[in-house]
């Protein structure tokens, strides 16, 4: 069999662009590992009740997520000194997060894998649409949570009480943000209208030095015109440096049938970027965030 690393880098053998990215991706996140171990929890853990259902939030496959969940905190502690504050913020009941999205959303996995473990409580999270385009990965992603997010999915994983979490800014944000931490959110309010339909509440959330632990490279105005043209990710990130990830969940904005959707979207807007403010040094230093990773001394804001 012909390994995906040769197919990628030989450039001999026929291979799609969006294989050459998954494997481009799982080298970067580890994703080839957590596959490998969560189908292999899979098989040894409570295989017959997987086998028989059909729903893939299920409780049961609650074993293969706390290995999934386990595997990515250990990591973030070890590489990163994560932490998680704000957790009270969070509503007993269905709500939406809205966090500003770093060139790869790992601190976003950290912060998944931590609420599991601390909670057991499961955030669905609405992904870009070339993520479901990605081969090998649609079990992981349906167990895990992850959903294209469309409006009638939206609403009726938040009438079924869960948290639901999405990055306005996407792709585009990642892509094309920088140590400015800038937000690029568009014209984009459906998760506002979501809110107000469903009458929940939007949570902000915010990773400090999310953007000096992966950075994208400076010049972007080709790989700009080749993403708004393809709606895919050509632009490489570059780091994976230790540096300190503190996740701050900020107080829920609360369900107002007064509101209009453009002014619930600013609202969410200011309340993203009061967090970066308060808790991050613009323009990002990765220095700084080096040294914070490993100054015991220094307690979070």
């Amino acid at each position: 069999m012909i390994g995906r690393k040769e197919s990628c880098a030989s450039g001999q053998l026929p291979m799609t662009y969006l294989s050459c990215l998954a494997y481009i991706l799982e080298e970067w996140t580890a994703v080839e590992y957590l596959k490998k171990y969560f189908f292999h929890v899979v098989i040894i853990s409570r295989s017959d009740e997987v086998k028989a259902t059909k729903d893939p939030l299920s409780e049961v496959w609650d074993s293969a997520r706390k290995t999934v969940a386990s595997f990515w905190d250990i990591y973030a502690r070890i590489w990163h000194g994560y932490e998680l504050h704000g957790v009270e913020n969070l509503p007993e009941g269905p709500g939406i997060l809205v966090y500003y999205h770093g060139a790869i959303p790992i601190d976003y996995l950290y912060f998944l894998s931590r609420l599991f473990l601390w909670k057991k409580r499961l955030c669905l999270s609405v992904a870009d649409h070339f993520v479901f385009r990605l081969p090998g990965l649609k079990l992981l992603l349906e167990v895990t949570g992850v959903m294209p997010g469309t409006r009638e999915e939206c609403l009726s994983a938040l009438k079924n009480g869960h948290l639901v979490s999405i990055s306005p800014g996407g792709v585009r944000e990642a892509l094309f943000s920088d140590e400015s931490y800038q937000l690029m959110w568009g014209n984009r309010k459906g998760f506002a209208q979501v809110a107000l339909d469903a009458k929940v509440p939007i949570i902000p959330m915010y990773t400090q030095n999310v953007r000096e632990g992966y950075r994208m490279f400076k010049e972007r105005r080709f790989f700009r015109r080749l993403y708004e043209s393809t709606r895919l990710p050509f632009t490489p990130p570059y780091g994976g440096l230790p540096v300190k990830f503190r996740t701050y969940i900020g107080e829920p904005i609360p369900y107002d049938p007064n509101i209009t959707t453009d002014e619930l979207v600013e609202k969410t807007k200011s309340a993203v970027q009061a967090l970066i403010k308060k808790h991050q040094t613009i323009p990002g230093s990765i220095w700084k965030a080096l040294m914070d990773r490993f100054d015991r001394h220094r307690k979070s804001d």
